[in-house]
């Protein structure tokens, strides 16, 4: 089968998702042609993808969560504000996945969470005009599946979220929820759960405890906090890792702060020696904690990493904070109990992946 692929672009989980599934598909046989990235002026198609993705790479103005106040948590109704004010840019996005879609004819389009791929199906039927079916792959889908319980705060906190996934995944033959954990699914929905998609590398490094905690911030501005609480406690090691456009690819502080330019590679072999994990919550580095069994103290920058921070607490993988106060993870590591059934539902991924994705009706 032939595949195209849509990714939103914001943060690194979407991309490497792309990557290891690909990797799968590769391997059973099948093709990807082409990936469309939808992303705003901000964000920047990280290296590691391009150099690994093996296929034409195009990107498009999408609709994503405007960082604000500087550069920390996006503020929801002005994004939705800022969006909607641009509707000649996404009508022109629109098109341009209508015509990559058209001019390349997959069998599917995987949607790895884009928005506008599901508006363009909606909009254009692919799948009656062309017979290219959609797919969609997402942790956020949970949230659609009738056997995750939320409360009824929850529902409040999510209603949005969920509005903005159902759009996502319109007219979609199939839907992948990503979980950390096994569970039914909805054969009413086309909504099955499976497991998270871990690219290779991280299967080859073999985790160790070391002396320093392992950081990730999706905005810059965190920076000023990390900093702020290294100053305080200069005797603990951190390793951060971040996204800054103008940035050396290793920036030293001193001895005890290093930052470094987002690296695949290294980001991984990073987080595999370090005592814990500190991050902004995307979806796919608290999998790989927890897939190495590293405390983790989960900052969510929005509401889609709010629910990530609350979907990954009921397995045990961490502790909540609305900033990045290292002494909560420091405390959190000796209570740490790591979730023992993780790895093997890791490592159900291909089959599942294969049976769900290449078997689509």
């Amino acid at each position: 089968m032939r595949f195209l692929f849509t990714v939103q672009g914001e943060g690194r989980g979407h991309f490497t998702q792309s990557l290891s599934l690909a990797s799968i598909l590769r391997k059973h046989g099948h093709e990807v042609i082409a990936v469309l990235v939808g992303k705003d002026n901000s964000r920047q198609i990280p290296k590691f993808y391009l150099d690994k993705i093996d296929v034409p790479v195009f990107d498009f103005r999408s609709p994503n969560f405007t960082a604000l106040y500087k550069q920390k948590r996006p503020n929801l109704i002005l994004s939705v504000i800022g969006n909607i004010s641009q509707p000649l840019i996404f009508r022109k996005s629109i098109l341009f996945i209508k015509s990559k879609i058209e001019e390349y004819r997959p069998d599917a389009v995987i949607n790895f969470y884009e928005m506008l791929t599901g508006v363009a199906f909606r909009t254009y039927r692919f799948d009656k005009k062309l017979n290219v079916k959609l797919i969609s792959i997402a942790h956020q889908y949970m949230l659609l599946n009738p056997a995750y319980k939320t409360t009824s705060e929850q529902d409040i906190k999510y209603y949005f979220l969920r509005m903005i996934t159902r759009v996502t995944c319109q007219c979609s033959s199939k839907i992948l929820a990503l979980s950390f954990r096994d569970m039914s699914g909805s054969i009413e929905k086309n909504l099955v759960v499976v497991p998270p998609l871990l690219r290779q590398e991280v299967f080859e490094n073999k985790p160790t405890t070391g002396d320093y905690i392992h950081g990730y911030m999706l905005n810059t501005g965190y920076y000023e906090e990390v900093l702020d609480w290294h100053t305080k406690n200069p005797q603990i090691p951190l390793r951060f890792f971040w996204d800054k456009k103008d940035a050396d690819e290793v920036t030293v502080i001193d001895e005890n702060l290093v930052l470094h330019r987002i690296n695949d590679e290294l980001f991984l072999k990073s987080m595999a020696g370090s005592m814990a994990y500190a991050t902004t919550s995307g979806f796919e580095s608290i999998c790989e904690a927890l897939y190495y069994k590293k405390p983790i103290l989960m900052i969510p920058v929005h509401v889609e990493q709010e629910f990530n921070a609350y979907d990954a607490s009921l397995s045990g993988a961490g502790i909540s904070s609305m900033k990045f106060k290292l002494n909560k993870l420091l405390n959190f590591i000796p209570n740490y109990r790591p979730d023992e059934n993780f790895r093997d539902w890791v490592h159900q991924a291909e089959e599942r992946f294969v049976r769900e994705i290449c078997t689509t009706n």
